[in-house]
């Protein structure tokens, strides 16, 4: 009989193409667990933007795999709650499964809702841990949003904690944890649908592991993860050795807000070390937590740490525990950015200071040399990113759900103008824009228009991300729209000399159609017959403007990404009567 390719060798490792294969293994299991999340989600935060992220941590509780995840979501987090797990829950059982969305014990914040599924084998060991998790469009808030940016504590925020709660036990719903959450989630229905298809999800993460493990044996999964963590380190190692070293500090601020009327600075101090192949990061020197909802929760402060360091480094190294031990992040607690204390809340922490803090870390990369870091992702969360709800016969009564209708571009790099859907830096591009008619065919609302805005990307060698113009409103009844929209006053930064992104903006525009001024924070009634105006960010550009070439700006201007007044003024690039590009009058504007 022959011997199973994948089994351990004789030294007890596993080669390489062996390594390959089960990772990718790995990443399928991942990637069916995202599809069934996908296709059985019933909220259109999940089937449409796809908000959602799978991944598998070892029963040590180190994350393996992340495939098909938001880094915001998972980078720190998932190994983070399956700890808190197994602090609350000694002996655990195959049939098991938890409900976790405490920003206190692991998550990233509590509107994503998590189920972590231990997976036991034949023997009763606990080998792993599957990890679905997914964004709620309402999590039991006391307004109907899930970004409660005003919130002063956790108990005004209102959103039901379960930390790392049992829900299942031999394959079976607890009805106790269930009613609580159809009791006080607006939409019940709308959460059980979500609800079942996080768990089944897991499941079927936890049904694929189970076949693969007794396919190879459990050993040489257990060899596996050692092995690839391990590469994973070294990879990180060369990447590091690499990098122009030094020390950089730099600072961004956000938005003023409710109860922090002054905006909210954020400072980070980075070191990079080649010799020892070490990146520190410092955010100890910060403001106490705040009485808003714009506080991070450890996870999500070091999951944004971590994505702007593995943003800025031309490599391309697997995010795990392997390559994170190379990271070292020094946080503070009952900071804004650092390890909140109950009764913080962290209701918005995924994006807004998120953003602010992992750009800030692709800054001071880009600082210690060319060809590193990258400029700032347009901020958010916009109108046209809110949370939608009211009353309607469409949705045979109370609808609530977040839409995804337009945010702002993403970061340039030194490699490459920016990617354009990325949505924002925690989302990594893995979230979806919605379809407009969609949209339009689920809730009682009309899109007036949609497009990209020219010159809102930053400038530079590489341009960042164009920002996005919406309008729409309802066409049944008030529309209350849900959203804390940063960088209306500071911008998206630029790096290494480019310029900073394009600036936000939200107005109501009534039957008339006259235009006025809404708050930046806000849970704003839209009558039927106005509208709600919405200007989302652009990112920032990198290096000079003047380095880009000429004839690509020129591109630039015939694809109305850039003006022909930013071309001249700001690229120092001369276009003919044609819109064609003039060598001669350039080379004077560049050179003259």
């Amino acid at each position: 009989m022959a011997r199973n390719t994948l089994t351990l060798n004789a030294d007890g490792t596993l080669d390489g193409v062996q390594m390959a294969i089960i990772n990718k293994r790995m990443e399928a299991i991942c990637a069916k667990m995202a599809n069934t999340l996908l296709r059985t989600g019933r909220s259109g935060v999940l089937n449409s933007a796809r908000d959602f992220s799978c991944c598998i941590v070892t029963a040590e509780n180190r994350l393996l795999t992340v495939n098909e995840s938001l880094p915001i979501h998972v980078l720190r987090g998932a190994d983070m709650m399956c700890e808190s797990m197994q602090e609350f829950h000694a002996d655990l059982k195959r049939g098991d499964a938890y409900l976790h969305n405490s920003p206190y014990h692991g998550c990233s914040h509590p509107a994503d809702h998590t189920i972590l599924a231990p997976v036991v084998d034949d023997e009763g060991v606990h080998r792993f841990t599957m990890v679905a998790k997914a964004h709620q469009a309402d999590c039991g808030n006391s307004i109907a949003t899930t970004y409660h940016g005003s919130a002063r504590d956790v108990y005004e925020e209102g959103a039901l904690i379960f930390p790392a709660v049992q829900i299942q036990r031999d394959y079976e719903d607890i009805e106790d944890i269930v009613r609580m959450c159809r009791l006080r989630i607006r939409v019940p229905e709308q959460w059980w649908g979500d609800y079942l298809a996080e768990l089944g999800a897991a499941r079927i993460g936890e049904r694929e592991i189970m076949a693969f493990g007794n396919e190879i044996g459990w050993d040489t999964l257990a060899q596996f993860a050692e092995q690839w963590f391990d590469y994973s380190e070294q990879l990180m190692i060369a990447a590091v050795r690499k990098m122009p070293g030094g020390r950089a500090v730099t600072t961004s601020m956000h938005d003023p807000f409710p109860n922090a009327e002054d905006g909210i600075p954020v400072k980070i101090v980075v070191e990079v070390n080649p010799e020892e192949a070490t990146i520190d990061i410092d955010l100890r020197d910060n403001p106490d937590a705040m009485p808003c909802g714009l506080n991070l929760s450890q996870a999500c402060c070091e999951s944004t740490l971590l994505l702007g360091v593995f943003n800025s480094i031309p490599d391309a190294v697997p995010t795990n525990t392997g390559s994170f031990r190379r990271v070292r992040m020094h946080l503070k607690e009952n900071t804004v950015c650092g390890i909140p204390r109950h009764p913080t809340s962290c209701s918005v922490a995924t994006t807004n200071l998120a953003d602010r803090v992992g750009n800030a870390v692709s800054r001071a990369l880009a600082d210690l040399g060319d060809g590193y870091g990258m400029a700032s992702t347009g901020s958010i969360i916009p109108p046209s990113l809110g949370v939608i709800s009211g009353h309607s016969e469409k949705t045979k009564g109370a609808y609530v759900n977040q839409i995804f209708l337009g945010w702002g571009g993403g970061a340039a790099s030194a490699q490459a103008d920016a990617w354009l859907s990325i949505g924002h830096l925690g989302n990594a591009g893995m979230s979806y824009q919605d379809s407009i008619e969609l949209d339009e065919m689920r809730f009682p609302l009309t899109v007036r228009g949609r497009h990209f805005i020219t010159d809102s990307g930053g400038h530079g060698r590489t341009r960042g991300g164009s920002g996005v113009y919406c309008e729409f409103g309802p066409t049944e009844g008030d529309l209350e729209v849900g959203y804390v929209s940063d960088g209306n006053v500071t911008p998206p930064e630029g790096a290494r000399g480019g310029t900073a992104g394009g600036r936000a903006n939200q107005f109501r525009r009534d039957a008339n159609g006259d235009l006025h001024q809404l708050d930046p924070c806000a849970q704003a009634i839209i009558p039927e017959g106005h509208t709600i105006v919405s200007y989302s960010c652009g990112g920032g550009g990198y290096g000079a403007p003047t380095e880009r070439p000429a004839a690509q700006v020129a591109i630039d201007v015939r694809e109305r990404w850039v003006s022909p007044a930013a071309a001249r003024e700001t690229y120092r690039v001369a276009l003919d009567e044609f819109g064609g590009l003039d060598p001669a009058a350039t080379e004077q504007l560049r050179n003259g």
